[in-house]
């Protein structure tokens, strides 16, 4: 042990730096050192080892705040995850899981990602393909003989330029039985009713959830799974995805942790939103997750343990009209690099939920937002969020 008999400003100042440096963080609620709390509390901020603790911390701060006012103002319900080259510097819940029982939203709480969902069809579709089970210029009458639309690919699925009639309105219209139809009893539905396709295939981008679930329905005849199993075989469990599953209304057990959509009444109250007679349907939505998962599944994705790195490039690039017309769709993914810096995303809204992904490629930046609640700003919140981290990490020259 070294004993200093004086201390002059030098000694001070060695001593107030190793005392600073011996501080620990917490991972849970609030900013935590030894043996104290301090007065500004963070919910479950997790910096990162390699950025100074002062960054992380900060922004964390200030993205809490904004959160917690939003939740206040504007009736956010749910979960927000920030992360930087692929690792975690925010996510935290605020809001209710339940609103009746007042019990509140949790990190393994699961939400409907509704047209996120779409990426991991697209996902699942290129699986197949690298496999060699099916082709992407395959037309879909190889798979499904009786199908009424001859000259559609799936790449005219993948990319939303297949014309596809909407598959809402048939079940809204023609469908008689109590139970919602399955897919294969859609695929059955567009034989026999033949609608007219909204343009010619390839000609032009119309985004189509009808196409998404006809995916989905190709993955179940090629794999012999269903859908749900296919993806849990092939991308959660690989991933560690452990709180993500698809799940089908009046088809499969409701989870644990599974949230329900809500809309406000009378600017007071929340309600349940019913399901439809299109809940049963997969591949256009209907994957159920969290966001810490869904940052385990872009991590993954990127770093090719599900797909080829030259297969994910294909995915993330644009497609094109057979006209040579460039537009905003990738495989899965909304392509936008009209901005400052490429963006890869998609957004989902769905029976009061409310989602996003979205990847800021040149700043490596991923943000994840989900709400169950019907908030309507999610482009105005994840611009906060980017904003608050490019001002913190460019002011540190990170």
């Amino acid at each position: 042990m070294i004993f200093i008999n004086r201390v002059n400003n030098k000694y001070y100042l060695l001593l107030i730096f190793f005392v600073f440096n011996s501080f620990s963080v917490s991972t849970s609620v609030g900013v935590k050192y030894k043996n104290e709390t301090t007065k500004v509390k963070v919910n479950k901020v997790q910096p990162i080892s390699s950025y100074p603790l002062s960054v992380t911390q900060n922004v964390s701060i200030k993205i809490d705040s904004v959160l917690k006012r939003i939740h206040k103002r504007q009736d956010f319900n749910g979960s927000i995850l920030v992360a930087k080259n692929g690792k975690l510097i925010f996510s935290s819940e605020y809001g209710y899981a339940d609103f009746s029982k007042k019990t509140k939203i949790d990190k393994s709480s699961t939400f409907q990602l509704a047209s996120v969902s779409k990426q991991f069809t697209a996902t699942a579709i290129l699986i197949l393909y690298e496999k060699g089970l099916i082709g992407l210029d395959d037309k879909v009458v190889k798979y499904f003989v009786d199908f009424p639309y001859e000259d559609i690919t799936i790449k005219h699925l993948l990319n939303h330029t297949s014309g596809l009639p909407k598959y809402f309105w048939l079940a809204e219209h023609e469908w008689k039985n109590n139970k919602p139809p399955t897919n294969s009893e859609m695929i059955e539905m567009m034989a026999e009713y033949k609608l007219p396709l909204f343009f010619k295939p390839g000609s032009r981008f119309d985004y189509s959830n009808t196409g998404y679930f006809v995916l989905a329905s190709i993955i179940e005849k090629i794999s012999e799974k269903n859908y749900g199993d296919f993806l849990k075989t092939n991308i959660f469990e690989p991933l560690q995805m452990n709180n993500s599953y698809v799940y089908r209304f009046e088809q499969d057990l409701v989870n644990d942790n599974q949230l329900s959509g809500y809309r406000l009444y009378r600017r007071w109250k929340h309600i349940k939103i019913p399901a439809t007679v299109n809940d049963a349907i997969v591949g256009d939505k209907n994957v159920y997750s969290t966001a810490e998962d869904l940052l385990k599944w872009i991590n993954g994705l990127n770093s090719g343990k599900i797909i080829s790195k030259n297969t994910l490039q294909e995915m993330y690039s644009k497609g094109e009209t057979k006209y040579g017309r460039k537009i905003p769709y990738g495989y899965g993914f909304r392509i936008n690099d009209k901005s400052s810096e490429k963006i890869i995303y998609h957004n989902g809204k769905w029976n009061g939920f409310s989602t996003s992904i979205k990847q800021y490629t040149d700043s490596d930046l991923v943000i994840i937002t989900l709400e169950h609640s019907n908030y309507n700003s999610l482009n105005y919140l994840n611009t906060k969020v980017k904003s608050l981290v490019d001002k913190y990490f460019e002011s540190n020259s990170l």
